[in-house]
């Protein structure tokens, strides 16, 4: 009986592993996009855009009429504080701080975490993202793929082929079915 040599036998086992991997790697079909291209080239996404930009200025010029008010009141009351009775002060003082916190309150309602700004983006993207997301579906489905990736944003998964979903076979497992 003739034993092959050690350089032999890891050049038989690095083809059968190379072509075990390959055809493994055959029945898995996996594509990408980039959504930031996509969407910069569409025109409803540059209407949305444009939309969102024209709704912004307008808050952006209702919110400098209010600091402009503001900044006039206070300049106003520097140069007559002199002048002013204490219950004039305080009532101007009063007035200073309520269109204070109107400014802040109007600046936090516009443009703070959850403000109106994110909600219209939302709004006004939403319609633009979901045909994306269908048209992904439609080319994912048509080319039998099995995974769409996004390469433009953090790994995001855009389509899964649902025969891959092991979510029932977990919950099984967890539940010792």
């Amino acid at each position: 009986m003739i034993i092959p040599n050690k350089s032999l036998l890891t050049i038989l086992f690095s083809f059968v592993v190379i072509f075990s991997a390959n055809s493994l790697m055959s029945q898995t079909k996996v594509g990408y996009i980039d959504s930031k291209k996509i969407i910069d080239g569409m025109q409803d996404s540059r209407d949305a855009k444009a939309r969102l930009d024209n709704q912004v200025t307008e808050w952006q010029t209702e919110l400098k009429v209010l600091e402009d008010s503001l900044q006039n009141m206070k300049d106003d009351f520097e140069k007559k504080k002199l002048i002013l009775t204490d219950q004039l002060k305080e009532q101007t003082e009063t007035q200073i701080k309520n269109l204070e916190t109107r400014v802040i309150n109007f600046r936090t309602e516009k443009f703070g975490e959850n403000g109106e700004y994110f909600q219209k983006q939302t709004e006004f993207m939403k319609p633009v993202l979901d045909k994306v997301f269908k048209a992904i579906e439609i080319v994912a489905k048509d080319g039998n793929y099995d995974y769409v990736f996004d390469r433009s944003s953090e790994i995001m998964l855009l389509y899964v082929n649902e025969n891959y979903d092991l979510t029932l076979k977990v919950i099984n497992t967890l539940e010792g079915k």
